[in-house]
């Protein structure tokens, strides 16, 4: 996998916005694989497609090009809020590949592919809507903020600079192919003890550290009046999944 970008082809180009779309396009037209099967090709969808960016024709699954040119990638800058919100919520909705590069040297920091499920509202931020002076008025953008993903959802193709080989991506991405399958309720769920788990430092855990969040769970999820039993639930899912590992005495091992 070659990091540089081929700067030729944006020669003609003056506006800084386009000169990154082109050389980030071509990028991962000519580097990346499909992260979900591995076919070693991605095509194009036409310019401008409100659907996404690339799809694979052995798996079909489809990916949508974020690009950011500094070295924050915890707050990704997108379009018109309520179309965010349709899509990620519309039965089509698409991959996530966000691309972090360096100006400096025009090459790839960070490539990262976020599986679709991964996706709900609370990680979209509602920007200020554009002031009455400005052209579009009123226009309200959204930002992803991708620290609201746990972080097997944020599976890393090139982190650091550092390839990462494609057996590992693959095997991450596996890992979390079943909360594809769930019922968006349950998935919601689902990620959000995966998030709590995540805020316990140690790798070892007891299942009174998750009951801790029990307030901060019957505030996500008003209508549930059994958290706790919920939150056993949910940790049995893990443990199925070989997320978590159960090491007796009410206690849990992280393997992820």
């Amino acid at each position: 996998m070659n990091l540089n970008f081929n700067n030729s082809i944006a020669n003609g180009y003056t506006s800084n916005s386009q000169i990154a779309r082109v050389l980030t396009e071509d990028w991962v037209s000519n580097n990346i694989y499909c992260p979900a099967c591995g076919s070693k090709k991605l095509n194009d969808f036409a310019n401008n497609s409100p659907v996404a960016d690339f799809y694979c024709n052995n798996c079909k699954a489809e990916f949508e090009l974020k690009s950011k040119n500094n070295s924050s990638t915890m707050k990704i800058v997108d379009g018109a809020y309520g179309t965010m919100i349709q899509r990620i919520n519309s039965e089509n909705n698409p991959n996530f590949f966000f691309l972090n590069y360096s100006n400096r040297d025009m090459s790839v920091k960070n490539f990262i592919v976020i599986p679709k499920h991964y996706f709900f509202d609370d990680i979209i931020e509602k920007r200020k809507p554009l002031s009455p002076t400005a052209r579009r008025a009123g226009w309200i953008g959204c930002n992803i903020l991708l620290k609201s993903i746990p972080n097997s959802g944020k599976i890393f193709l090139v982190q650091d600079s550092k390839v990462i080989p494609i057996y590992e991506v693959l095997k991450n991405w596996e890992k979390t192919a079943f909360l594809s399958t769930q019922k968006k309720e349950s998935r919601g769920w689902t990620i959000e003890i995966m998030k709590l788990i995540e805020r316990i430092k140690e790798k070892q855990f007891s299942l009174n550290e998750i009951y801790f969040f029990e307030k901060e769970l019957k505030e996500k999820f008003p209508n549930n009046n059994f958290i706790k039993d919920k939150i056993r639930q949910q940790l049995q899912i893990l443990r199925e999944k070989k997320l978590i590992e159960f090491n007796g005495r009410g206690t849990y091992v992280k393997l992820i």
